[in-house]
């Protein structure tokens, strides 16, 4: 009796000691039961700093999202940007213009003596005469045409007071074409402003406020100056030679008065011409 109930024990033993296996009783065809799991949770938040670039720690990431959107802080039909800044350069720009307009000698462009004929093209103006069968032209444009005011003693970065400011005075390079009936090719001076001739002490003797500093012969007509043809530079010119050439010029009214008046309607039309890009400067940052 009592070995039969030993080896019943044994065999229960032996049983609870076989793992068991529920897959290995299913189908192969069939998928193990497993119960529900709790729905994964994703980190968005994280997903976002990630994207932003601002979280990576080492590496470059594209920066796919952004916190700050820049958006126009005036709704309009241009479709461009507006900013606080641009609103406070709107106003200065007003300022300016209505300042720049008060200092205006003239809303008319001066007229030069010697019946001269003048035609204006945007910053480029023509001014032409004929005397006697020649016909001479004079063209300039105004762009770059003031020249910087250095003042000797003045330290960097010190400002004169406005009442001592230098009146702005344009001083363009000219172009002097003389065409004869008989000949075919034209007689071209390229004449400038030297800095250093422009004003005279008491008691010295006048000299020409404009130089010639290039002389060439050009196709009738031609407007682009050919580098083939010969041009002779004054630099190393004979003095008598050149002044042949001066004088040459103001027997056809190109003389010290014609370049005062030059002076004069260049600064107009510079003076102009600024008004006109300030008013169009405005227009484009307020985008009236």
């Amino acid at each position: 009796m009592l070995k039969s109930v030993v080896q019943a024990m044994g065999a229960a033993v032996r049983l609870s000691a076989v793992p068991l296996s529920t897959g290995r009783l299913l189908p192969l065809s069939c998928p193990p039961l497993r119960a529900p799991s709790p729905p994964t949770v994703r980190s968005f938040t994280r997903s976002l700093w990630m994207l932003t670039g601002n979280g990576a720690s080492s590496g470059y990431r594209p920066k796919l999202l952004s916190y700050k959107v820049l958006k126009p802080a005036v709704s309009c039909g241009c479709g461009g940007l507006h900013t606080e800044g641009d609103k406070v350069f709107g106003d200065f720009l007003t300022d300016e213009i209505k300042e720049e307009k008060g200092i205006q000698k003239s809303k008319s462009l001066p007229k030069m003596s010697g019946g001269w004929e003048m035609d204006t093209n945007g910053t480029e103006a023509k001014l032409s005469r004929s005397v006697s069968g020649e016909k001479i032209t004079v063209t300039f444009n105004i762009n770059n045409s003031i020249p910087p005011n250095f003042e000797e003693g003045m330290e960097q970065g010190q400002q004169k007071p406005a009442e001592e400011e230098p009146e702005v005075v344009s001083m363009p390079n000219f172009v002097v074409e003389i065409t004869k009936q008989a000949s075919k090719h034209s007689l071209v001076f390229d004449c400038h402003f030297p800095e250093d001739e422009i004003s005279h002490g008491e008691g010295e003797e006048e000299s020409d406020i404009f130089a010639i500093r290039e002389v060439s012969f050009q196709p009738e007509g031609d407007s682009d100056w050919k580098e083939t043809s010969y041009t002779l530079n004054t630099d190393s010119l004979d003095w008598a030679l050149y002044d042949h050439l001066m004088d040459f010029l103001a027997d056809r009214g190109v003389d010290n008065t014609f370049a005062d008046e030059l002076m004069e309607l260049s600064t107009a039309i510079e003076h102009q011409e600024y008004i006109k890009f300030l008013v169009d400067l405005q227009s484009f940052v307020k985008c009236n």
